[in-house]
């Protein structure tokens, strides 16, 4: 069973209007409320990224890429939407640029296999870290639709109605989306489980 959860909606409502408040006085000049619109929203972002591009070793750089270009463009910013969704929206066009401009990139055959970097570079015995990983590996075998639905509800914590906004479709297909990504990730759980189970 996939055991993220997303933060409660009441916790999440009240991050977001901070959040929100941050944004817009950083766009006034507000070098402290710039600092903690980062920190309100950095983590969602770092996730979201991660999970988006399939790739961890560039996600700390989508991350920053993501805020500077919030940056230069928080003079547009109204407020009309909640500064989480503003920010995810310039965050899933920098992991597209970057999906982008990597495929025209010749590949390096010898690079180092960037999961196994990353395992050995992070610390082990912290919660959730090999979950994280395995969570991971699962949601590649997800359709792109399907797996930022999954990540936008599940893992980012937004509503389906600010999923449905932010990914330009009906709430129902955000639904079934997320139905269909749960029914795919249990079954691949299953599977896997009934394999490493030793012979009864």
């Amino acid at each position: 069973m996939i055991s993220v959860m997303p933060v409660p909606r009441a916790d999440r409502a009240a991050a977001d209007e901070s959040a929100t408040a941050w944004a817009l006085a950083a766009r006034g000049g507000d070098p402290d409320a710039a600092d903690h619109f980062v920190r309100a929203l950095h983590g969602d972002v770092l996730r979201y990224v991660t999970y988006l591009s399939g790739d961890p070793q560039t996600a700390h750089d989508l991350t920053q890429d993501t805020f500077a270009r919030a940056f230069g463009s928080l003079h547009r910013y109204e407020g009309r939407a909640s500064a989480r969704t503003w920010l995810l929206s310039i965050a899933r066009r920098a992991v597209a640029d970057s999906l982008r401009r990597a495929a025209v990139r010749p590949r390096i055959a010898d690079t180092v296999d960037w999961r196994t970097a990353v395992e050995g570079a992070q610390p082990r015995g912290l919660p959730g870290f090999e979950d994280g990983i395995a969570l991971l590996g699962l949601l590649e075998t997800l359709p792109d639709e399907r797996r930022e639905a999954f990540l936008l509800t599940q893992v980012v914590g937004l509503s389906y109605e600010e999923a449905a906004g932010f990914a330009g479709c009906p709430v129902g297909t955000v639904r079934s989306r997320v139905s269909r990504a749960r029914a795919t990730l249990e079954r691949v759980l299953r599977e896997a489980e009934a394999v490493s189970a030793p012979a009864g």
